[in-house]
């Protein structure tokens, strides 16, 4: 990415990929924009590389793992509707400050709302799903941990689906909302994302760091893995650092 020479200039260039930013790049040394695309497009191949991460540890500790499992059942059309509808409520009661349903409460208010009328056939993709050895069955969907308001409520309305498409409540069935590191320290207390605490059942449905990495593979996979993660950074640094220098 070359510098604009001038505005014209700069205003006469096409992109394929939308990555035109002129008052960035008016601003921005070439060097920082490649860097901040670098980290970017890392970012999502990251998010990526959690998730085989955790399906070759898993597979080690627990009698069966998936990644992109898919739950397919026949519900009712009013029971899949109504984890639309504890979504709404959980949303209304954290606007206005009120007491909110617990986890528990949701999933099986939506387990209730089953019937054998209006069948219809629905399909849930989940990131990765677990059949522990002590027959316990772990659903997680594997996401940043900084999400926005949108991907909240989102996601606490698949795990909701999850259970009923499952058509199992807890603790034999658990789904969660899993973050695969802390951005705020060591344990889940040190967590202080507004979005995530206000729009998730937190306590109940998010697993976080080392919580999520003890689950998938024990209390040292969470610091094990890292550890593999330092090596491929000093083996890979050279090449970062040359694919910046030479224009990524």
């Amino acid at each position: 990415m070359l510098k604009p020479t001038s505005a014209e200039e700069y205003l006469s260039r096409s992109s394929s990929n939308g990555e035109l930013k002129p008052f960035q790049a008016a601003l921005i040394p070439p060097e920082l924009i490649r860097i901040n695309q670098f980290e970017r497009g890392l970012s999502t191949k990251l998010g990526n590389s959690f998730e085989e991460c955790a399906r070759l540890i898993a597979l080690e500790h627990h009698q069966d793992v998936r990644r992109g499992y898919d739950i397919k059942n026949q519900v009712s059309i009013a029971a899949f509707a109504e984890a639309e509808l504890q979504k709404q409520n959980y949303e209304s009661a954290a606007k206005q400050e009120k007491e909110k349903p617990s986890f528990q409460q949701m999933i099986t208010a939506v387990m209730n709302a089953r019937g054998s009328n209006d069948l219809e056939l629905k399909i849930a993709p989940v990131d990765l799903y677990i059949l522990a050895k002590d027959g316990t069955e772990f659903f997680f969907e594997i996401k940043a941990p900084k999400p926005n308001k949108g991907q909240c409520l989102e996601v606490l309305q698949r795990l909701l689906r999850f259970h009923l498409l499952h058509g199992v409540n807890r603790p034999k069935a658990q789904a969660y909302y899993a973050m695969p590191y802390n951005p705020y320290g060591a344990t889940k207390v040190d967590y202080k994302w507004t979005h995530a605490k206000s729009y998730l059942p937190f306590d109940e449905a998010v697993v976080i760091g080392n919580e999520f990495w003890n689950i998938v593979g024990g209390a040292t996979a969470y610091e094990e893995l890292l550890e593999i993660y330092l090596e491929v950074g000093r083996e890979k640094s050279k090449y970062m650092l040359d694919t910046l220098a030479f224009g990524f």
